[in-house]
C-alpha cells in the first residue's frame, strides 16, 4: 500500500510526502495539489509505520477541510487520523479536561454569537450601538483577542495595526472591557476564550499536558499563513517544544490580516526551525495556462514580506482562451453583460454551478442578482445574504412603503426615496468606515440607486407574456417594482451560478470565473491606505484570478452608474497583450457594442494600470520615483531642437516630452527595445533610432548631428 501512496505524484509533491520527519514547509500555489500532498504525506507515514495514525492531529480552519481531509486518508486506508479545525479540537480538549481545569465546575456555556452581550456592553459602557455598530465591535473584540491584545491595551494596539474601528479607540476598549465582564457575571465563553482555555489547561497543568502531548505526536496545519497569534499559541502548546510539525500555506494567498490572520509564521517557518524542509508545489492543475500567466502577471508585481515567498505557477492543463479584458459604461451596463454572457456559456454547456461571479463587496451583489433576474439566469449568493433578505434592505421597504402616504405628489423619485431612508438613519453623503456599518450604507446606497435607475427608463419589458408597460416612476411604483424583485428572487435557485465576494470564495474552483468591478476604490477598497493593505488587496484579486479553471472575464464600469464620475481601472492590472474578441453572438448586428477595448499599460514602478496618455509614455505614475538621466534628458532636447528646426516643425513633432523623458529614465540598451517605449513606432525607430541610441551611449549632440542621421 505504501507504494501506490507515492505512485503518481509529481517531483515536488513526492519531495513533501517522503520528507524526513521533523519541521517540513510545503508551500504551495493555487491549485498544486497540497491536499493531496498533505493526506499522501501522513498515509505514507502511516502506512510504513513510521507513525501511528491515532498520534497525528491536523488542523484546518474550515470543517469542510477536515471532512475532506478525512474522507481522502480513508480511501488511503488510514482511518483514524484525527483532522479538526482549531476550534473544534480545543473544544474537545477542553470539554474533556474540564473537571480539571476549572476544579470540578462545569464547563460555561458557549456563546454562538458575541452580538446581544456586546450590545449590552456598549450600553453600559454608554456608547449607542444599533446592530451593525455591534457586529463592527464584535469584529474588534474578535480581532484584539486572537491577536492577545487585552481591554487597555487595545487603542495603542489599534493604532499600530492601522485599524479602523467603529468608534474611537478608546470606546472601543470601555466596550470591550464591559463585554469582558458581562461574560464573567453570566459565566459564559465565546470561542477566543476556549481556545484560550486549551492554552491555559495545558500551560498551567502539566499533567494535562502530558496526557495531550503523550496522544498527539506529530502535527499537521493547512493554509498556514491565516493562523493568527492565539491559534499559533495554542499550536506551540500541544507542540511543547517538539518539531514533528507540517504546514502548508502560500503567503500570496493571505487575505484575513483584518481578522488577526498573519502570514509571519510561515514565513519565518525556516528561521525558527532550523535545518527544515522546505518543499515548493508550482505545478498547477486546476487552471489553463493562459489563467495561469495571468496570476503569475498580477503577483510578480507584489511588494512585502509575503512577496519573498512568491511562488511562480506552472501550467500543466491543456490551453484554453486568453483572459478577457471588458470595459463598461457604467456598473449596470456591466451587470448587464455579465448575465448575458453567462447566458451564453450556459447554452453552450457549461453548467450554471459551474459559473461563478467575483467581486469585492457583498453590497455589488444586487446589481448581478436584479441583471440575473431580468436574463433568466439562475443563481446561488455564496457567504451572504440575498440583497433583498438583509435586514437594512426589509426595515428600508418597510419606511419606503410607510412613506407612500407622506410624499407630496410630483416629488422626484431619488428623494423620496433619500427622505424616506432618513427614517432608517441613513444620510447620502456620510459614508462611515469600512466594516458591517458601510457594507449596510452601501447596500441603502444601491437602493438609492435602483431608484434612480428605475426612474431614468420609461418602459419596461416584464419577463413573461405581454409587451412593454409604462413604468409608474412615483414612489408607490417603485414598492411595486421592489415587491416584483423580492418575489423572484425568492425562487429556488439550487442550480445556479455563483455569486460571491472575494473572501468567501478562497478555497473554491469554478470553470467560468466573472471578476467584476475591477475599479480603484473597489479593488483596491479606497480604505486600503497603508503599502500593507494595498497588498493584501493585490492578493485578493490574485486570489479571485486563480478561482477559474478554463475560462475567465475581468471588467469594470467607467462609472458607477450613468453619466457618473469616471473610474480608473484596478491598479494591480496587468498589460493585456492579446486584444479582447469581438462582441458576443447575444449582440445584434446593429446594436453598438457596449463594451470599449482599451489596452492596458502597467507603472513599472508601483504596478498600477496607466490611462492618461503621458503616463502612458513614461511608463510610471506621475508620483513614482523618477530614475532620470538629466546629462542625457538636457541631451536629447537638444537634439530633438536642432532636428525640429531643420524639419521646420514643432518639436513635439519629432518626439513629445514625455517621451524623452521615458527615454531619459528607462536608458534602453538595444534600437529594438524603442518600441516598447509609447510614441516610438517603427516609422520613428527608423528616422531616429541611431541618433537615439548614440546619445543614450554618451555621444554628444554635434557628434549625431554632424552624422546628418535623424
Amino acid at each position: 500500500m505504501g507504494g501506490s501512496v507515492i505512485s503518481g505524484l509529481d517531483p515536488d509533491q513526492l519531495r513533501a510526502v517522503t520528507a524526513p520527519a521533523g519541521p517540513v514547509c510545503i508551500l504551495a500555489g493555487a491549485g498544486t495539489g497540497k491536499t493531496r500532498a498533505v493526506t499522501h504525506r501522513i498515509a505514507h507515514r502511516v502506512l510504513s509505520a513510521e507513525i501511528s495514525a491515532r498520534h497525528v492531529l491536523a488542523v484546518t480552519f474550515t470543517a469542510r477541510a477536515a471532512a475532506e481531509m478525512r474522507a481522502r486518508l480513508a480511501v488511503l486506508g488510514v482511518p483514524g487520523v484525527q483532522a479538526r479545525t482549531f476550534h473544534a479540537a480545543a473544544l474537545r480538549q477542553v470539554r474533556y479536561f474540564a473537571p480539571r481545569i476549572l476544579d470540578g465546575r462545569a464547563m460555561p456555556q458557549l456563546l454562538e454569537s458575541k452580538a446581544r452581550l456586546v450590545t449590552l456592553a456598549a450600553g453600559r459602557a454608554g456608547v449607542r450601538a444599533d446592530r451593525i455598530v455591534a457586529r463592527d465591535l464584535a469584529g474588534e473584540i474578535e480581532w484584539a483577542k486572537s491577536s492577545l491584545v487585552e481591554p487597555g491595551e487595545y487603542p495603542v494596539a489599534a493604532v499600530k495595526a492601522t485599524r479602523e474601528p467603529p468608534l474611537a479607540p478608546e470606546k472601543v476598549a470601555a466596550v470591550f472591557a464591559e463585554y469582558e465582564r458581562l461574560k464573567r457575571s453570566q459565566g459564559v465563553i465565546d470561542f477566543e476564550d476556549m481556545l484560550r482555555a486549551a492554552v491555559w489547561g495545558i500551560e498551567e497543568h502539566a499533567d494535562v499536558a502530558e496526557e495531550i502531548r503523550s496522544q498527539y505526536r506529530h502535527f499537521v496545519v493547512d493554509e498556514y499563513q491565516d493562523v493568527n497569534p492565539l491559534q499559533q499559541r495554542l499550536l506551540d502548546a500541544w507542540l511543547g517544544g517538539r518539531d514533528d510539525l507540517t504546514v502548508v500555506g502560500d503567503a500570496s494567498q493571505t487575505i484575513y490580516s483584518f481578522t488577526g490572520a498573519t502570514s509571519s509564521y510561515l514565513i519565518d517557518f525556516a528561521r525558527r526551525f532550523r535545518g527544515a524542509t522546505v518543499v515548493r508545489l508550482t505545478r498547477d492543475y486546476r487552471s489553463t495556462p493562459q489563467v495561469v500567466g495571468l496570476a503569475n502577471a498580477v503577483i510578480s508585481a507584489a511588494r512585502g514580506a509575503e512577496a519573498r515567498l512568491r511562488l511562480e505557477l506552472v501550467g500543466q492543463r491543456a490551453p484554453g482562451p486568453e483572459p478577457e479584458l471588458r470595459i463598461f459604461a457604467d456598473e449596470p451596463d456591466e451587470a448587464a453583460a455579465v448575465a448575458r454572457r453567462c447566458v451564453e456559456l450556459i447554452r453552450a454547456g457549461t453548467p450554471a454551478r459551474e459559473i461563478a461571479v467575483l467581486f469585492r463587496t457583498n453590497a455589488q451583489s444586487e446589481a448581478y442578482e436584479a441583471a440575473f433576474t431580468d436574463a433568466h439566469v439562475p443563481y446561488v449568493v455564496q457567504g451572504a445574504e440575498r440583497f433583498f433578505e438583509r435586514t437594512e434592505i426589509r426595515q428600508a421597504m418597510i419606511a419606503l412603503r410607510a412613506a407612500t402616504r407622506s410624499t407630496p405628489s410630483g416629488t422626484p423619485l431619488r428623494a423620496a426615496v433619500v427622505d424616506a431612508l432618513a427614517a432608517t438613519g441613513w444620510t447620502p453623503d456620510s459614508p462611515p468606515p469600512g466594516g458591517a456599518a458601510r457594507e449596510r450604507w452601501e447596500a441603502l446606497a444601491a437602493l438609492v440607486q435602483l431608484a434612480v435607475d428605475f426612474a431614468a427608463v420609461p418602459e419596461i419589458q416584464p419577463i413573461g407574456e405581454g409587451g412593454a408597460v409604462q413604468r409608474d416612476a412615483t414612489l408607490a411604483g417603485f414598492n411595486d417594482e421592489l415587491a416584483r424583485r423580492a418575489a423572484q428572487q425568492h425562487a429556488p435557485a439550487l442550480e445556479g451560478v455563483t455569486l460571491a465576494s472575494l473572501h468567501s470564495a478562497k478555497g473554491l474552483e469554478w470553470d467560468a470565473v466573472f471578476l467584476v468591478g475591477l475599479a480603484d476604490g473597489t479593488l483596491p477598497t479606497s480604505y486600503a491606505r497603508t503599502p500593507e493593505a494595498l497588498e493584501e488587496e493585490r492578493r485578493l484579486l490574485y486570489v479571485g484570478v486563480t478561482r477559474a479553471r478554463h475560462w475567465l472575464w475581468l471588467s469594470y464600469g467607467q462609472s458607477r452608474s450613468p453619466g457618473g464620475r469616471p473610474r480608473r481601472p484596478c491598479r494591480f492590472m496587468p498589460r493585456f497583450e492579446k486584444p479582447a474578441s469581438a462582441a458576443t453572438s447575444l449582440e445584434k448586428p446593429s446594436q453598438k457594442p457596449d463594451r470599449r477595448r482599451v489596452p492596458i499599460a502597467s507603472c513599472r514602478v508601483c504596478g498600477a494600470t496607466l490611462l492618461a496618455g503621458a503616463d502612458r509614455k513614461l511608463g510610471r505614475c506621475p508620483g513614482c520615483p523618477s530614475d532620470l538621466d538629466e546629462d542625457l534628458y538636457d541631451r536629447l532636447v537638444d537634439w530633438r531642437a536642432r532636428v525640429a528646426g531643420g524639419q521646420k516643425v514643432p518639436a513635439y513633432v519629432v518626439l513629445t516630452d514625455a517621451t524623452l523623458v521615458a527615454l531619459a529614465e528607462r536608458r534602453p540598451s538595444r534600437a529594438e527595445q524603442l518600441l516598447e517605449i509609447a510614441g516610438i513606432g517603427p516609422r520613428k525607430q527608423r528616422l531616429y533610432g541611431a541618433s537615439v541610441m548614440a546619445l543614450i551611449g554618451g555621444a554628444t549632440v554635434d557628434e549625431v548631428t554632424a552624422q546628418k542621421n535623424f
